[in-house]
């Protein structure tokens, strides 16, 4: 029998989107039907990790407060030509009920390879909205007044095929199958209304209670606000203050930042920690005895020259006021070299913070004038974007704090 005409044709649904018998089906249950709770499975001996479980449901989207993870997909979109608000909606409600699923190890609706879904491995699903997509859907008046594309740095050598976005997808789990995965199905459940800008992997692996290492061999990641902190709430997450729909949200800046690690091959170990401020071995800020130490940026050698250069990048980095401090984390990435090079490696750095231009924009500026490792690291992709709340019940959607601030569920 055919299906009746709907008496809203602009609205999304999973029929248009997907086509064929299995989308109607899931369409009843996107309705309410299968929405568990989620709940967080805690490690222990006798239990398989990639069984593991973050909560999707809460009022702040998984994927920042959350112990960093050992595998990314960073998902860049633009919504595909002649589509409207209508269409932004109808996509974010289906990543959300995707996300919700996937992120407890239950297949999406649709789900061609369901089998996959059962390892979710600490999954997350982060999404966030770009510059961009405040002016297609007509909410330019909502849009912060820091969401802006980066300033244009003398350091950047900026690819467009890293750069900007109007919708990111950011998926992370310790297990790369699975992150593959919930990529497929996010992208491919709305394929019709969205074109993929860009898509960026990377990998951090840590031993538990240690600091990730980049590919020049350097600690990353030291110093950082811890989640559950009064520092936490008052530096990443948005108090809705200045924009009430972003209350319980935040905001990231993304760099894809290119390593000269040929090069960087060729210094000794003195040379680099003169270049970033900590020993390569410990990861202890020069003068110091241990990676948690604070670094003294005074202390002096016994010719009077101080033990941490002021061009370091650990020293041009550094907060000058408290008010410039974000959650910083990186992944690395290892692509495939371009002929005749041997490595095209690099950190994919993310800065969350409440307010890109009082947080990261003064640090930012200060490695842009003369931090001693730009001379082995080329920022070659930025984009950056409002991470809205998470959704606090069943029914409700990502974003819809923003589009529909009267219909939301869960209050």
């Amino acid at each position: 029998m055919a299906e009746p005409a709907s008496p809203h044709p602009s609205r999304v649904t999973r029929r248009r989107l997907l086509g064929g018998g299995a989308a109607v089906a899931g369409a009843a249950g996107a309705a309410g039907i299968g929405w568990g709770a989620a709940t967080l499975t805690h490690r222990d001996h006798d239990r398989d990790p990639a069984l593991d479980t973050i909560p999707f449901y809460g009022p702040h989207q998984a994927g920042i407060a959350t112990d960093p993870q050992d595998h990314v997909a960073f998902l860049g979109f633009d919504m595909a030509a002649g589509t409207d608000r209508e269409d932004v909606i109808g996509v974010l409600k289906i990543w959300t009920d995707d996300a919700a699923r996937l992120t407890q190890g239950r297949p999406a609706l649709a789900d061609t390879e369901p089998e996959l879904a059962a390892r979710p491995a600490a999954l997350t699903v982060t999404v966030g909205f770009g510059p961009g997509l405040f002016a297609l859907t007509g909410h330019q008046g909502d849009r912060p007044a820091w969401l802006e594309q980066l300033p244009a740095y003398s350091i950047d050598r900026l690819d467009p095929a890293y750069t900007g976005a109007q919708l990111l997808v950011q998926v992370c789990s310790n297990e790369a199958t699975t992150v593959s995965h919930a990529v497929r199905v996010l992208s491919k459940h709305v394929k019709s209304l969205v074109t993929v800008k860009w898509v960026q992997r990377g990998f951090r692996n840590a031993s538990k209670g240690q600091t990730m290492r980049n590919l020049l061999g350097q600690v990353d990641g030291t110093v950082n606000i811890a989640p559950g902190t009064l520092d936490f709430d008052t530096l990443v997450w948005d108090d809705g203050a200045r924009t009430p729909w972003l209350a319980g949200g935040t905001s990231m800046v993304l760099r894809r930042i290119a390593m000269n690690l040929d090069s960087w091959d060729e210094m000794d170990a003195e040379a680099r920690g003169i270049t970033l401020g900590r020993r390569d071995s410990d990861g202890a800020p020069l003068g110091g005895t241990k990676e948690s130490d604070e670094p003294d940026f005074a202390a002096v050698d016994e010719f009077g020259i101080t033990l941490i250069p002021p061009s370091s990048h650990i020293a041009r980095a550094h907060h000058t006021t408290e008010r410039e401090r974000f959650l910083r984390r990186g992944f690395n990435y290892d692509d495939t070299p371009a002929p005749g090079q041997l490595s095209n490696s690099g950190l994919l750095f993310t800065a969350f913070q409440r307010d890109i231009g009082a947080q990261y924009l003064p640090v930012q500026q200060r490695l842009a004038d003369f931090d001693a490792l730009n001379r082995w690291t080329t920022p070659v992709g930025s984009a950056v974007f409002a991470i809205p709340p998470g959704v606090l019940t069943p029914g409700g959607y990502l974003g819809q704090q923003l589009f529909e601030p009267n219909r939301l569920v869960g209050r």
